[in-house]
């Protein structure tokens, strides 16, 4: 997941994006015809795939919270006013009430 749509001033939802099936089997395909050297890797694969699918929406936003501060330099605490502040800045888009929100769930599902 790349990014996270329906975060503009008026919206608080968030729509999440999936594609893992669309991978997986992909994956699966790519499996079939494998040589015996390429089978191992390629089975990890499909199994962390399949394991990162899983996730329920709630980790799939603390995740893209994570990384949208890492990716913006914050290294402070996760439940600290600076962090909504730096993810505001790093998604101008984003209304304080969807940025609170985000951090929220951020928090309750810790890595």
């Amino acid at each position: 997941m790349t990014g996270i749509t329906g975060l503009g001033k008026k919206n608080t939802f968030v729509l999440t994006v999936r594609d893992s099936d669309v991978i997986t089997a992909a994956l699966r395909q790519a499996l079939a015809e494998a040589s015996p050297e390429e089978r191992p890797g390629l089975e990890r694969s499909i199994a962390l795939v399949e394991s990162t699918a899983a996730a329920d929406e709630g980790r799939l936003r603390a995740r893209w919270v994570r990384s949208r501060l890492t990716a913006a330099g914050f290294t402070g605490d996760l439940a600290s006013v600076a962090a909504v502040r730096a993810l505001r800045q790093a998604e101008p888009g984003l209304s304080l009430l969807a940025a609170v929100q985000l951090q929220k769930e951020a928090v309750a599902h810790p890595e």
